[in-house]
């Protein structure tokens, strides 16, 4: 009689324990949430890459480069509630070209130097941005190549994502703008009027 008393007190204790563990077990096999930012942070320096292409028009020459463009770029922002301002650099590689007749017109590299403020939802920053830009324009003929470094400017606009405390994706758009400058291969003056859209990360130190 004591054994099957003793049995029965000792079902009832596991039994009772019984939901405590499932639920103990259920909460930790659930799947982790995806990253939520509360309160997210823009503030601080950064550095990252992208990614995208280039198209335009030569000024006085009937050439419209395009092609594949990325590079890297850096900055710093300060956040004062939701709005976000900072200043932003980088550097770009480009095989935008074009031909016409025995010409062939290219711009192998730019960079900009820019200014950058918004509005941030929390995690997601809307932006304006807008400053100098530099660049290398090309012309070759008949096996003759010249070379010139044009000053411009340059002005966009752009949503950044933050995927962790630390990273972040964007996308922009930039309406490049470089000065006119002499050649001597075209006989006249020559600038390069791009645009410009990339998709890029940073990560925030």
């Amino acid at each position: 009689m004591n054994k099957i008393f003793l049995a029965g007190a000792a079902l009832a204790i596991v039994l009772a324990g019984a939901p405590a563990t499932a639920a103990d077990f259920s909460r930790g096999a659930a799947p982790q949430a995806p990253y939520n930012a509360p309160g997210y942070y823009w503030g601080g320096a950064y550095a990252g890459f992208n990614l995208g292409y280039q198209w335009g028009d030569v000024t006085n020459f009937p050439t419209s480069p395009s092609g594949v463009a990325g590079g890297v770029q850096a900055g710093y922002l300060w956040q004062f509630g939701p709005v976000v301002a900072g200043l932003e650099g980088d550097f770009q590689g480009s095989a935008a070209d074009d031909t016409f007749a025995s010409f062939k017109f290219s711009n192998p590299w730019f960079g900009t130097l820019r200014g950058r403020g918004g509005v941030a939802f929390n995690n997601i920053l809307i932006y304006l941005t807008a400053g100098l830009a530099l660049g290398e324009g090309r012309v070759e003929f008949g096996g003759l190549t010249e070379t010139a470094t044009h000053v411009g400017w340059a002005a966009g606009a752009g949503v950044e994502v933050g995927l962790t405390p630390n990273w972040s994706a964007k996308a922009e758009y930039l309406y490049v703008d470089l000065a006119s400058h002499s050649y001597i291969l075209t006989g006249q003056s020559n600038g390069f009027e791009s645009n410009v859209f990339r998709l890029g990360v940073n990560y925030r130190f």
